[in-house]
């Protein structure tokens, strides 16, 4: 008789521990249940660990002062209007008086203008549209050595290639160093070296973005006046390394009725003109060193028959009057 609980409490034992396994998996089943039917009804959780916001799009267009808007209430014509957003950053409406928008995204706006007619009891289920016809305070701005300087509408995507193409292009003064401000972060412009290489054009083609501030530098000009050939002003090449004898050569050399032996050069200081003498006919026979120039010298080739003495301030007006320039490469 001794033996039966034995056997008994051998028997028990395994379905004991199979009861403590299969509570513990209901147990599991149960608390994880609500988790997936919250994951897959409707693709949407209710775990805010789970719910992820969308980074805000920086390059957005908001709204400002001075822009011209459209806004059409569908169903409801007498309360749609064609208007401008006033200085307050608000604009009025029919029955609902003003609305806030300035800062608002086309959809943002909606949503407020949605709002303000259930809130004033107008319309039970509004259908807004606004459509901004004309930014004015989010759009480019281009200054500098371009044919066109203004502020240029930022609608639909831009790069830089484009507003210079909508600014007429750059002007024949123009360098190829272009600096972008963004807005907002105006104290950390970004430059932008403009190249006639393919792969390198793809590179300087930027995106711009509303509010951005695109500057085109003034290249740096040296000018060769009086008997040469190509009087002007000469654009320096992207070093600025050129020489006497390389900006009379690519002025075409002096004319026939040129006094070599008086020629001379004009350079700016803090102390003002400095007037140095070039001894032309010595560069040109190779028997003496070539001079190097800088930005904004100004040199003067005057003719045999020139009697009188030129003063500086009417040569630096000679090389302010040339119409030609050219550039050095």
């Amino acid at each position: 008789m001794q033996r039966i609980p034995n056997f008994l409490s051998h028997l028990l034992n395994p379905v004991v521990v199979l009861l403590i396994v299969g509570l513990l998996q209901v147990a599991l089943a149960q608390d994880s249940g609500p988790v997936q039917d919250a994951t897959h009804q409707g693709n949407v959780t209710t775990e805010p660990s789970r719910i992820v916001t969308p980074p805000a799009n920086s390059s957005a267009l908001v709204i400002g002062p001075g822009d011209e808007v459209e806004i059409t209430v569908y169903g409801a014509p007498d309360l749609s209007v064609h208007t401008r957003v006033n200085a307050e950053g608000n604009i009025s409406m029919p029955l609902i008086d003003y609305v806030r928008i300035a800062g608002l995204s086309s959809s943002e706006a909606q949503a407020a203008i949605d709002a303000k007619l259930r809130q004033n009891n107008i319309v039970n289920d509004p259908q807004v549209a606004v459509y901004v016809k004309e930014y004015t305070s989010s759009g480019i701005s281009v200054a500098g050595e371009v044919t066109k300087p203004g502020v240029y509408s930022a609608l639909g995507p831009h790069r830089l290639f484009d507003i210079l193409q909508t600014a007429g292009g750059l002007s024949e003064k123009a360098s190829g160093s272009v600096t972008i401000s963004h807005q907002g972060n105006e104290q950390n412009p970004v430059t932008v070296e403009l190249s006639k290489n393919p792969a390198e054009m793809v590179r300087s083609n930027v995106e711009l973005h509303p509010g951005d501030t695109v500057f085109v530098a003034k290249a740096a000009m040296v000018y060769v006046i009086g008997e040469v050939t190509k009087p002007g002003g000469y654009i320096l090449n992207s070093t600025g390394a050129v020489t006497v004898l390389q900006l009379v050569a690519a002025a075409g050399g002096p004319t026939h009725a040129a006094a070599v032996g008086g020629t001379r050069m004009l350079r700016r200081t803090p102390n003002g003109l400095q007037e140095l003498p070039v001894p032309l006919k010595a560069l040109l026979r190779g028997k003496a060193a070539d001079i190097p120039v800088s930005a904004e010298d100004i040199i003067f080739v005057p003719s045999s028959r020139m009697k009188e003495f030129v003063a500086a301030s009417t040569m630096v007006a000679s090389a302010s009057a040339s119409a030609a320039v050219y550039r050095i490469y």
